[in-house]
């Protein structure tokens, strides 16, 4: 890492999913906090601990670090954190002592998702729908966030008095409501498997694994074991079944982010992030995502103007560590 200079006055991020954790240094006095070419990334089953993750980006990077941030996929609760979707469990006072750093804190990926967004610029997402972003100004607003990964995530953004506060949330564990005969016989076909069915079981990388065995337990077939990129690689050879169920995945995300408006009272935009929406995204554009996030009966009118706006900066979890870093200076 010889682009950055030995020092420990950066901060060390993290951006923990159920699949992959990536690390980062940012510079808290900078406009432009994270330093991209510090930047790696590494595959949470490969390590017993965080602890053990985060260290070994310091030794193989050289990195040095004198304070933390780390955005974790789970709820945080005070100076613990549980991964979601991974058996670890997180104690910010153990981790950083283990580190040696002299402060480390902990904040929902979400959070960091939402704090990230107040440093995104017109050039860092794309509009679906038509509906443009000009960038932040330095007016009140409130934006919601919402993202498909390993699972549904769901904050979002209010800007105050000048400054950004983010919201920690786990909308995506919002009970599912269907909005059309399908959509009724793929809730029942995972009722009987789930029992209860939040919109994660269907908007996430697994809930493209879902949709699809739904769908052919409708059709009476057996789809056999498979992933998320089976369905997305079948999708593009043109499988049928496989093209329908990511045009459910987008049309309940849809949604999804339309009843988050309705919810945070969001009407200053959007945000689309999380790993699955830049791989789905011309899927994302063409489909019904958009008819779906205005149609909110009495409220349609009002849902046609917001702007939905999908992310294309490469590291958004790690953005929003580092915009929690610079406003901890």
């Amino acid at each position: 890492m010889s682009e950055i200079p030995p020092t420990d006055t950066h901060a060390l991020l993290a951006d923990i999913g159920g699949t992959n954790a990536r690390f980062a240094l940012a510079r808290p006095d900078a406009v432009d906090p994270l330093l991209m070419e510090s930047v790696r990334e590494f595959v949470v089953a490969d390590f017993p601990s965080l602890a053990d993750a985060a260290r070994h980006y310091l030794d193989t990077t050289g990195a040095i670090a004198s304070t933390g941030v780390f955005a974790v996929a789970g709820r945080v609760d005070g100076d613990e954190a549980r991964i979601t979707n991974h058996p670890w469990v997180i104690s910010a006072a153990r981790t950083g002592e283990a580190l040696g750093l002299t402060s480390l804190r902990l904040v929902n990926d979400f959070a960091a998702q939402a704090m990230g967004a107040s440093l995104l610029r017109p050039q860092d997402v794309v509009p679906v729908g038509g509906i443009g972003w000009n960038g932040h100004d330095a007016q009140d607003r409130t934006f919601g966030i919402i993202g498909a990964g390993t699972g549904l995530g769901v904050g979002g953004l209010l800007r105050r008095g000048g400054r950004y506060f983010p919201l920690q949330t786990e909308g995506g564990h919002v009970s599912f409501a269907p909005n059309s005969p399908e959509e009724i016989e793929i809730l029942q076909q995972m009722s009987a498997e789930f029992g209860r069915v939040s919109n994660e079981r269907l908007v996430s990388g697994q809930g493209l694994v879902n949709l699809h065995r739904a769908l052919s337990n409708i059709a009476g077939e057996d789809p056999g074991p498979l992933k998320p990129a089976d369905i997305t690689a079948r999708a593009s050879g043109g499988d049928e079944r496989s093209l329908r169920t990511i045009d459910v995945f987008c049309a309940v995300f849809g949604a999804a982010a339309g009843d988050l408006v309705l919810t945070l009272g969001a009407w200053d935009g959007v945000f689309l992030t999380g790993g699955l929406v830049p791989k789905l995204l011309p899927s994302i554009a063409h489909s019904a995502f958009r008819q779906r996030f205005e149609y909110k009966g009495r409220f349609s009118p009002v849902m046609a103007r917001i702007p939905t706006l999908a992310v294309i900066h490469p590291q958004p979890g790690l953005l929003g560590a580092a915009a929690l870093a610079l406003e901890g200076t």
